[in-house]
């Protein structure tokens, strides 16, 4: 298998070659185009209970969709994520990782998708209750609104709300005001999100929430 992120950043997509007997799974509005001969199957993501939680908690699709390639010739797929941006992949060798709501696009047969729950505090900073769970093996495809920055912390490091993408799941999260009660009303800035730990984080320049409030104050 072969995966290639191009258009980096403004609007990134990814090209996965699969080999001969090789599948990779999507969320059920990923595919932007593929090779005719490729076999693609929709099923409930992780079973039907399974799915409603990812869908209701996760952020995720209810189905995803099954590439495989079922001939004797290399096929690819693209995949796409539905707002202009940045995407990235992280490799999985045993290890778990935390993406937040909507961010999944794709990942190999060997990833597994849970739900983690995130607390209060990620609702209050504009993360949600509950972030998507990955784990196993093989590649995990994520993607952003605006660029996506990969980042090692040791420490504690302080991101504003909608920000923050992924991160490892031992990686503590705390919500607090970003100065003073007055500096942070007035400042703008109003709640961030304190991260604690060792280890590697990811972020995207622009967030959604943001956008909205821009074009929200243009519409008036």
């Amino acid at each position: 298998m072969k995966l290639e992120i191009i258009g980096k950043p403004a609007f990134a997509h990814a090209r996965v070659v699969l080999e001969p007997g090789e599948c990779f799974v999507a969320e059920s509005d990923a595919m932007s185009s593929m090779s005719a001969e490729l076999d693609m199957s929709a099923k409930f993501n992780g079973g039907f209970f399974r799915a409603i939680i990812k869908k209701m908690f996760g952020g995720e699709s209810l189905f995803i969709n099954t590439f495989t390639n079922n001939t004797n010739s290399q096929l690819h797929v693209y995949l796409t994520q539905p707002t202009p941006g940045d995407i990235e992949v992280r490799e999985l060798k045993g290890e778990k990782y935390c993406i937040q709501r909507g961010s999944y696009i794709a990942s190999g047969s060997g990833v597994s998708l849970g739900v983690k729950w995130a607390g209060i505090g990620s609702l209050l900073a504009g993360e949600g209750l509950f972030k998507l769970m990955v784990s196993g093996n093989g590649p995990v495809v994520f993607g952003a609104y605006g660029g996506i920055i990969e980042k090692e912390i040791k420490g504690e490091y302080i991101v504003d709300g909608g920000h923050l993408v992924a991160f490892e799941p031992h990686m503590k999260l705390k919500t607090q005001l970003a100065g003073g009660f007055f500096g942070s009303i007035f400042g703008g800035e109003g709640i961030v999100t304190r991260v604690e730990g060792s280890g590697k984080i990811y972020l995207q320049t622009r967030s959604l929430s943001g956008l909205a409030s821009w074009v929200n104050r243009h519409l008036r």
